[in-house]
């Protein structure tokens, strides 16, 4: 099934003439070192030739030398504005999150009919511009997963349901009423920049309670009826790979998202990794590239995870 999605989607974006109002986008804040994801990204982009610029936006504490070092690597850098959520006492999942509501900013770029959003934590491994492609009026984004511990406050998690398996444990409806609505992950996503969205976005978050994955959880419930599922393959998540490895196939995968520690590795370090130990990227498969993060964390050994369902198995 996502195969042949994908060849459809791939097929068309070769017969159609690429606009110049198309652009990949992420979004930078801090003095920090994550502008070296950003980096990763727009090499990652360039090596594998996508037709589209990548627009980093930027919040006003991006230091002028990093801001450099992203411009020569052909990036696009867009100043917003910081945007907070209402104050409260929530606990974030991560504290950092209360920062990423910032950017729901990106709806503000008009000057793009539309928009791929990447974390800077991602990186691309083929061409995705086949995302363009994709028929307009709907938030297209892969489906996340309950099973990790950040989702420890969630029924979700207690009871060991998960949209990835649905032949799983299934939704107990008695107890708990209507399964929950399918839930992306908010790390990357196609969505049509629009004055009116932004507003509306705005508008909702001023009244809106924040909950503990912050603009995901947020974006998850302003396009409720917009949001339509993609392949995995365009934003694996590095838990599925012992979370769900039977719903992986390495060899299709095109963007991996370093959101989770890697055997002792911070999700920082397996970027860093990726970006800049792997050499000639562009012919580096994801996998090649997992496998060399697993090696720098364990001696290249193969570690024993425990599972979602309890029991112990090698996941690798």
């Amino acid at each position: 099934m996502a195969t042949e999605l994908v060849g459809k989607m791939a097929a068309k974006a070769t017969m159609v003439t690429r606009p110049a109002t198309r652009a990949y986008v992420t979004f930078l804040a801090g003095d920090g070192d994550y502008w070296k994801g950003v980096v990763g990204l727009a090499k990652g982009l360039r090596k594998v030739g996508s037709a589209y610029p990548l627009v980093v936006a930027v919040l006003p504490d991006v230091p002028e030398s990093h801001r450099r070092i992203i411009i020569s690597q052909g990036c696009i850098v867009r100043e917003i504005q910081p945007l907070y959520p209402p104050e409260n006492q929530t606990q974030f999942a991560m504290a950092y999150y209360v920062i990423i509501y910032s950017k729901l900013r990106i709806w503000e770029i008009v000057e793009y009919e539309r928009m791929v959003y990447l974390d800077a934590d991602i990186q691309v491994f083929d061409n995705i511009d086949e995302l363009f492609e994709l028929p307009k009026g709907h938030f297209y984004a892969v489906m996340d997963c309950f099973c990790e511990k950040t989702w420890s406050h969630s029924p979700q998690y207690k009871i060991g349901y998960c949209q990835q398996c649905p032949n799983g444990v299934a939704w107990p409806t008695a107890e708990l009423g209507p399964p929950p609505a399918l839930y992306f992950n908010a790390g990357m996503f196609v969505h049509e920049p629009s004055m009116a969205t932004a507003k509306a976005l705005l508008d909702t978050l001023r009244v809106t309670t924040p909950t503990p994955f912050a603009e995901q959880d947020f974006l998850n419930v302003f396009f409720r009826e917009q949001y339509k599922p993609i392949p995995l393959i365009y934003n694996l998540v590095l838990a599925m790979l012992w979370r769900h490895p039977e719903n992986v196939q390495l060899e299709e995968v095109k963007a991996v998202h370093y959101c989770a520690a890697v055997h002792g590795l911070t999700p920082s370090m397996a970027l860093y990794i990726a970006c800049f130990h792997v050499p000639s990227l562009h012919v580096c498969s994801a996998r090649s590239v997992i496998d060399r993060c697993r090696g720098r964390s364990h001696g290249g050994t193969r570690a024993r995870r425990r599972t979602w369902t309890g029991r112990t198995s090698r996941r690798w």
